[in-house]
């Protein structure tokens, strides 16, 4: 991380801001997600690809880092003389915002402990120094 916690909270942070500080998603990600959320059906790689205008190839290793945040989810769907395709969604923002949620009190449970190993290992030097 660059900046300091104090300096990366007081920034005025939007709410894709999300995306990119608790899963280390990239603009491209950003943009693939909109795009996904704002079409009416779900999308298959080549349609996300002409949509942000991305080689298909691009636009399928962003849509690899959304399903593996599990912002999007895959479906097949299934060609009636034999073969299949996929399409992708977005996953129901109450699914992301309690994913991010879990993700967030694990975060601060681990900081609780990292601030309590800080404390108990300058107490135990304050108390041998004196």
């Amino acid at each position: 991380m660059s900046e300091s916690m104090s300096e990366y909270l007081s920034q005025d942070m939007q709410c894709e801001g999300l995306l990119e500080c608790m899963h280390g998603l990239k603009e491209l990600d950003k943009d693939v997600f909109l795009v996904l959320t704002d079409a009416d059906e779900p999308l298959t790689v080549d349609d996300i690809a002409e949509a942000v205008d991305r080689e298909r190839s691009t636009a399928y290793r962003s849509v690899q880092r959304l399903l593996q945040s599990g912002f999007i989810q895959k479906e097949q769907v299934n060609y009636e003389q034999g073969g299949y395709y996929h399409v992708y969604r977005p996953t129901d923002p109450d699914r992301i915002a309690d994913d991010m949620q879990r993700l967030l009190n694990d975060w601060y449970a681990k900081m609780g402990q990292l601030i309590t190993q800080f404390r108990d290992q300058y107490e135990e030097r304050a108390v041998t120094e004196n």
